[in-house]
């Protein structure tokens, strides 16, 4: 049985247990929210030793790093180390999304040393794979989309993103309207192409059951992906994207009902004064199901500064009610990432996450501002650099400069917390 199927019986597993002990909330909490659907524990029960995190409401914003292979660089090695970029600088999660090399065995190797929970995006497999055989992705059948899945949850990963809401309806809005950047998702495009071409319904929809029980036999989540989310600023929140959107809503229901858990996946390159709104339909189209945002980047004039631009997004999103942003890192729309683009990338989300989760009241998230401001207060260095996001990089920076006293080189002298303590007594920690 599923983890969804035990919630609703009522049992706690040792997963659910982990989770709230992480999250400093009660592991009744956490049963009660994946069985309404607005938790998810993405843990393949093929998977022993993987640290099991939760994603979704009242829980901490979670972090996803994309690492993989192209079709011009990489390999095992390069991904492996990117690997270690991404666990060591705080990311939750991280998705394979390779597309070069040896697509299997760098997934798995992958799987074998991450200790923390993996997604992949099973259609490119299936996609390249019948590229290298026939010569075009249109060649693929169903069993071939299938089996890639089945390939994927054997090997342990944890959650796979399927975008199943790309139906031919939602290809029809697309065909209705000018798009500026058309469709910029990779697993859309081989999905619209397959569609085209074949003049056929998208297969992850068609048979979706199909899909539902792959899932439910290894307990994978599934990332209902946004093969329409805007790629630009101009084409956000457009009839294409929501469309698809509204076909999320349905098929998340129908994966509650097979006992599979389930999260959404949103845009995508989305204007400041948008994302609110963004989020919040997806919270009622989806009966508050965990929203999986990439960034969103709030301008597209940024290269180079992606991480930034999804910085920003993310925390509004996250503030909205996101509850895990994929990371976007200073490579994006340039160039594969190497492991310096990936801590980037990592930091500037958890950033995001972190103000986010300040603003809708996460448990621990305010603590963590306070106990950083008392330590800056008490000029105890080593406190603030325990407590950095950072700890190496505070501590280097503030080393940059010697200095004559206690306060950081900035102030020196005239540091304005030491000035006001020594003319007015007021000493740290009182309120």
């Amino acid at each position: 049985m599923t983890q969804l199927e035990l919630a609703r019986k009522g049992i706690i597993l040792p997963q659910m247990r982990a989770v709230a002990e992480r999250e400093g909330v009660e592991a009744e909490f956490i049963r009660q929210g994946i069985v309404n659907g607005t938790i998810v524990i993405s843990h393949n029960t093929t998977r022993k030793d993987v640290v099991p995190y939760g994603i979704g409401q009242g829980l901490r914003t979670k972090v996803n790093a994309n690492i993989g292979t192209s079709s011009d660089f990489g390999d095992v090695d390069t991904e492996l180390a990117k690997l270690q970029a991404a666990v060591e600088s705080g990311a939750d999660t991280v998705m394979d999304l390779s597309t070069g090399g040896d697509i299997s065995s760098i997934r798995r190797e992958i799987i074998a040393r991450s200790t923390v929970p993996v997604g992949t995006v099973p259609v490119y497999q299936a996609g390249i794979e019948t590229i290298r055989e026939h010569g075009a992705i249109v060649e693929m059948t169903v069993d071939d989309l299938f089996s890639a899945i089945e390939e994927h949850c054997r090997d342990g990963v944890d959650f796979i993103t399927v975008h199943c809401g790309l139906t031919r309806s939602a290809l029809d809005c697309l065909k209705q309207q000018k798009r500026v950047a058309d469709v910029v998702s990779r697993g859309g495009a081989f999905m619209i192409g397959w569609m085209l071409h074949n003049d056929c319904e998208n297969p992850l929809y068609e048979y979706y059951d199909r899909l539902l029980e792959l899932a439910r036999d290894f307990d994978v989540t599934l990332s209902l992906g946004d093969g329409m989310r805007p790629g630009c600023i101009a084409d956000a929140t457009d009839r294409a994207q929501m469309e698809e959107l509204l076909i999320a809503g349905e098929l998340v229901e129908r994966a509650w009902q097979a006992g599979v858990q389930v999260m959404v996946e949103g845009p995508g390159h989305v204007p400041l004064n948008q994302i609110e709104a963004n989020v919040k339909l997806e919270k009622s189209i989806c009966k508050g199901a965990p929203f999986y945002v990439l960034g969103p980047l709030v301008t597209d004039v940024a290269a180079g500064y992606d991480h930034i631009t999804a910085a920003i997004g993310g925390a509004v999103a996250a503030a909205a009610g996101a509850d895990f942003l994929c990371y976007v890192t200073p490579a994006e729309h340039l160039s594969l990432p190497d492991p310096d683009d990936v801590r980037e990338g990592v930091i500037a989300s958890r950033i995001a996450a972190h103000a986010g989760d300040i603003a809708k009241g996460v448990k621990g998230a305010v603590q963590w501002d306070l106990e950083m401001s008392l330590a800056r207060k008490r000029l105890d260095w080593e406190q603030q650099e325990k407590l950095s996001l950072q700890p190496e990089l505070s501590r280097r920076v503030h080393h940059k400069h010697d200095t004559t006293g206690e306060a950081c080189s900035m102030c020196g002298n005239y540091c304005a917390m030491r000035l006001v303590e020594d003319y007015l007594g007021i000493s740290a920690g009182r309120c």
